[in-house]
C-alpha cells in the first residue's frame, strides 16, 4: 500500500521546513534507505533522468555524508554535510551545503522516523540561516523533486521488503 497522500510540506516558522511521508514499512527499513548508499542512490534522485553516482555515507556524530547529482546535459550538484546527531533507527541531525549554494548560509536538518504499527512516519525540519534562505528553499521545486524521490523510496521499500 502507498501512502503518497500522506506527503506535506507546511513552513512553521519563518526559517524552517517540515516535511512528512508515512511509508508502509518498519522503521528501521526506512532508516537504512536514509542511511546506506546502496539504498539511498536509489531513491534519493528527484525528477527523473537524475543518478547520484557520488553516495558517501560516514554515519557517526561528526561523520560526513557526501552526494553528488548527475544528469546529462546539466553540471552536477553536490552538497554534503556532518551528522550532529545519529540516534538507530529513529533520529537523524546533519548540517546541509550545497557545493554552489542557491540559499545563503547552511541549513540543520532533523530527521525523526517514528514507527505506528505497519507505518513509520519520517518529520523533517529543515532549519535555515534566515528567512530569505527558506524561501528560496521553497521556490526552488524542491516540493516536486521530494515527491517523486518520496515515491520512489516507496516502491523500492515495497520491493526490499520481507514477507512476515
Amino acid at each position: 500500500m502507498f501512502y503518497p497522500g500522506s506527503f506535506q510540506i507546511v513552513a512553521p516558522s519563518d526559517t524552517e521546513i517540515e516535511i512528512s511521508r508515512d511509508f508502509h514499512a518498519p522503521r528501521q527499513l526506512v532508516f537504512d534507505a536514509f542511511t546506506k548508499p546502496d539504498l539511498v542512490r536509489r531513491w534519493l534522485l528527484g525528477p527523473g533522468g537524475w543518478s547520484m553516482p557520488v553516495c558517501e555515507i560516514e554515519l557517526k556524530v561528526g561523520g560526513r555524508y557526501r552526494y553528488v547529482w548527475r544528469k546529462e546535459g546539466v553540471k552536477d550538484m553536490g552538497m554534503g554535510g556532518v551528522f550532529q546527531e545519529v540516534v538507530v533507527p529513529s533520529v537523524l541531525v546533519a548540517t546541509e551545503k550545497f557545493d554552489e549554494a542557491w540559499y545563503p548560509g547552511e541549513a540543520l536538518n532533523t530527521s525523526v522516523f517514528a514507527e505506528n504499527g505497519d507505518l513509520t512516519k519520517i518529520l523533517i525540519t529543515v532549519r535555515y540561516e534566515s528567512k530569505e534562505a527558506r524561501d528560496t528553499a521553497r521556490r526552488s521545486g524542491m516540493e516536486q523533486g521530494l515527491k517523486s524521490g518520496y515515491n520512489r523510496l516507496e516502491e523500492l521499500l515495497a520491493s526490499v521488503q520481507r514477507p512476515r
